[in-house]
This record gives structure tokens, C-alpha cells and sequence, in this order.
């Protein structure tokens, strides 16, 4: 009897294990479930060069056997139990003619489509669209520099929900199939059009990456890199930061949606009409209970991810909950902290204008057990910058 409960508790461990996995789905766009071939291409570059994974690799498994199979074969057949005598020779101008020309000829035939594709994969001439990728610990900032989205800007940041899910220690059951790989503001580019990425870093060494493109570059601080691709699907298509580049390099993730042109003009126009919008008065007056309204969306979509919902931080993340600098009467420290950064934090006044700035501040000042009552204007900032 005791045997018959442990095999059907084992036999009930197995199914809850394989329910956990079967809710793991495939992500198209992105990686499959026991994936062993390379993502599904979505460019003619990653196909060719996926056809040229397999050329190497196939090329390399008959080298193998072929060399393998005359070695063994020799030491079989030529072996001192069957009265075979040792050879005594030094050289051979004949084999050593042929184990060099064969070996030439090899290396030049695997290395004339290799350089074809690589050749390709750098020709950043004669793009549709230029988008330059900036890699901030940690996340990624866009900004459309011609075509309909010209001047649209924006920074891409992980769901916070899938970094809580994190912290969390998620479970499969409870992961979705794009998780780590959802972000708030995926970069979008229209089908069938060469799109140049341009890529550096504010930072340290970060690399964008879409496997499905076969696009990776490094982005490297004070230098400029590009590459391109030209995605012949529609769809969503997932990549990641491939340097490691600090604490949280796992949860910056790289989203990008393939529309058709015509809803891509359609975002364009929306994301103008957004940012117009957005370009607030520095030398309005908010009043304390507004900008806290607004600085709570700010610290979500930007700060959650780093300093946690309940500002706390985590590891080298310095906590806000309770910091000495967010409860200075001195406001100008904690404004040049956000405005030009200070070790793992970011400088942010490339990417945040006055009026948000001043109400994340503002909000971090009023909320969980900061109670300053302190109120931060976006003349304030405005009146810090170049400091």
C-alpha cells in the first residue's frame, strides 16, 4: 500500500510538472519552447544566415567523420596484432602538398558565403528609416531621426508587472509567454522598408539585438555603431540587451512591432500629437496634490523597474523610501541626481523634460513614509540644468 501511494504521489508530482510546462507557450517573434535551431527568421539576412549556420555546421560534422573514420580505420587494420610493422619515414612532399590544398580549398569555400552575408549585414547604405537606439541601465531609448516619425522619442522599459513577477520568484504556470520581453513602448517600423539602426550607449556596454533580424551591435558610450534590417513579416519580434551590463541586464528587453506603412504613418501622427502634448510650460505653477498625480505614472514607467513599487530598491539600487537626499530640505540635490545621474543611476535630462522631473521628485518626496511636504517646480529644473 505504501508503495502504491508513493507511485501515484510521484505519478501526481509528474502531472502537476507537466501542466506547469505545457502553459509555457511558443512566443512568436521571439524564443520557442525546447528550442533548438535558431529563431525563425523574419529578414533575408537571418535566413541566410541560417542557411550558412548549417553549411559550417554540416561541413564541419563530415571533416569530422571523414578524419576520424581513415584514423580508426588505419589503427584497426594496421594494428600490431596482426603482424603489422611500424612505418619509418620523415617526410612526404606528396601529403604534405595535399594536406595543405585541401584544407585551402575548404577554408575558401566556407569563407566566400560567410563574407557575402557579413559584407551584407554591414551595407547600412540607402535606408528607408533611421532610428538611433540609446542603452541606459536599463532600458532603451528610441528616437525616429527621418522619415514620418522624425523627431519621436521615447524610452522603452519592461512591464513593471513581469519585473514584480520577478521578485516574486514566478512560477511557469504563472508566466506569460512574451515574459521579460514585454515592454511598455515597443519600437515600432513599417514592413518592407530598410530600417538603419544607429546605437551607442549613456552608461556602460550595452548591445541591441533581434535574434528573428539577425541583427546584434554593441552600444558602446561616446561611440556611434550602426546595423539594419528589413523585416518581410508583420508581427512582434523580441530581442534583449546581449552585454552584460550590470545588475539588471536580464529585464532589458528589446520589443519590436512590424506594422503595415499605413498604420505606421497613423502612429506617427498619434506619437507627434502625444509628445506635442506633452511639451508643458516650465513656467507653470502646479500645485502639490496635481504634480503628485503625475509623478506617480512617471515613477511607474520609468523608476518602478529599477527602485521597485515600493521604493525600496534592491542590491547597488539606493532605496527612496527614506533616503537622506529625497527628504533634504535642499531640493536642488536630488533634482541634480535626477538630471545628471550618480553611479548605477541614469542621467535623465536627455530624456525627461522639466514638468516630469520636477513630479517624480515631487512624488517620491510625498509617498510611502516621506512625508516632506515639499513641492518641486519645473522651474526649479529648468533653472538646475547645466549645473
Amino acid at each position: 500500500m505504501k508503495s502504491n501511494s508513493k507511485i501515484a504521489a510521484l505519478l501526481s508530482l509528474a502531472g502537476l510538472a507537466g501542466a506547469a510546462g505545457a502553459a509555457v507557450q511558443d512566443l512568436p517573434g521571439g524564443p520557442a519552447v525546447r528550442q533548438l535551431n535558431l529563431t525563425a527568421a523574419a529578414t533575408r539576412i537571418a535566413v541566410e544566415q541560417s542557411w550558412l549556420h548549417w553549411f559550417m555546421l554540416i561541413t564541419c560534422l563530415v571533416i569530422f567523420v571523414l578524419v576520424f573514420a581513415v584514423m580508426f580505420y588505419s589503427i584497426w587494420k594496421h594494428r600490431k596484432s596482426k603482424g603489422h610493422k611500424p612505418a619509418n619515414f620523415h617526410e612526404s612532399v606528396t601529403v604534405e602538398v595535399i594536406w595543405t590544398i585541401i584544407p585551402f580549398i575548404i577554408v575558401i569555400l566556407m569563407a566566400l558565403p560567410a563574407t557575402k552575408v557579413l559584407v551584407a549585414s554591414k551595407d547600412t547604405s540607402n535606408a528607408d528609416l533611421t532610428i538611433k537606439a540609446t542603452g541606459y541601465q536599463w532600458k532603451w531609448g528610441y528616437d525616429y531621426l527621418n522619415g514620418d516619425a522624425q523627431g519621436v522619442s521615447f524610452v522603452s522599459t519592461i512591464l513593471p508587472e513581469h519585473r514584480e513577477l520577478s521578485n516574486e520568484g514566478a512560477h511557469a504556470a504563472d508566466m506569460p509567454s512574451n515574459y521579460l520581453l514585454e515592454v511598455d513602448n515597443p519600437l515600432v517600423v513599417p514592413v518592407n522598408k530598410k530600417v538603419r539602426i544607429i546605437t551607442t550607449a549613456n552608461d556602460v556596454i550595452h548591445a541591441w539585438g533581434v535574434p528573428a533580424f539577425g541583427v546584434k551591435q554593441d552600444a558602446i558610450p561616446g561611440f556611434v555603431r550602426d546595423t539594419w534590417f528589413r523585416s518581410e513579416k508583420v508581427g512582434d519580434f523580441y530581442g534583449q540587451c546581449y552585454e552584460l551590463c550590470g545588475k539588471e541586464h536580464a529585464y532589458m528587453p528589446i520589443h519590436v512591432k512590424v506594422v503595415s506603412q499605413g498604420e505606421f504613418v497613423k502612429w506617427s501622427g498619434d506619437q507627434k500629437k502625444a509628445m506635442a502634448a506633452r511639451q508643458d510650460d516650465p513656467s507653470k505653477v502646479w500645485t502639490l496634490a496635481d504634480i503628485q498625480v503625475r509623478g506617480e505614472k512617471v515613477y511607474n514607467g520609468t523608476c518602478a523597474a529599477c527602485h521597485q513599487p515600493n521604493g525600496n530598491g534592491a542590491g547597488p539600487i539606493k532605496p527612496l523610501n527614506g533616503s537622506p537626499i529625497v527628504n533634504d530640505p535642499d531640493k536642488t540635490k536630488q533634482i541634480q541626481v535626477v538630471l545628471n545621474g550618480r553611479g548605477a543611476m541614469p542621467a535623465w535630462k536627455g530624456t525627461l523634460n522639466d514638468t516630469d522631473i520636477a513630479a517624480v521628485i515631487s512624488f517620491t518626496k510625498n509617498h510611502w513614509t516621506n512625508r516632506t511636504g515639499q513641492l518641486v517646480q519645473p522651474a526649479e529644473v529648468l533653472a538646475q540644468r547645466g549645473k
